[in-house]
């Protein structure tokens, strides 16, 4: 019993039947079903990638718009520290000036009791040496 089902599975070597017609129109339509399967998974994958570029130009505007928005507090914050240090070192300036100005008049009234001393000075020199 089974050589004659083996030999029945075997084509004939003498002459060759040609496939039934019903046989081809399966294999073709399951071709067209595999080659429409395939054809959607493409179109998946590109609807896949086009929603991946769509996230991911939605994530590079929120981030850019995020690091905007810190760039500009940074601005901010950056800018007030600069008026504060300006107002510290203004009264800091006015400050120096006046000890300048102090520094100044004080190296004038010891200009002129200098002056004053050696007036003095000379002065009793010469009341010494009369005598």
């Amino acid at each position: 019993q089974m050589d004659a089902f083996f030999f029945d599975k075997l084509p004939s070597t003498s002459q060759s039947t040609p496939k039934p017609r019903h046989e081809t129109t399966q294999v073709h339509s399951r071709i067209d079903d595999i080659g429409k399967k395939v054809q959607d998974l493409v179109g998946k994958i590109n609807d896949s990638r086009t929603m991946d570029q769509t996230i991911m130009d939605n994530f590079q505007d929120k981030l850019v718009e995020k690091v905007g928005e810190i760039c500009g507090q940074m601005k901010e914050h950056m800018y007030t520290v600069y008026e504060e240090n300006s107002h510290a070192m203004q009264a800091t300036l006015q400050e120096l000036t006046l000890v300048l100005e102090s520094c100044s008049k004080l190296n004038t009234e010891l200009h002129t009791v200098s002056q004053a001393l050696a007036g003095l000075n000379r002065g009793l020199t010469l009341h010494r040496s009369t005598e």
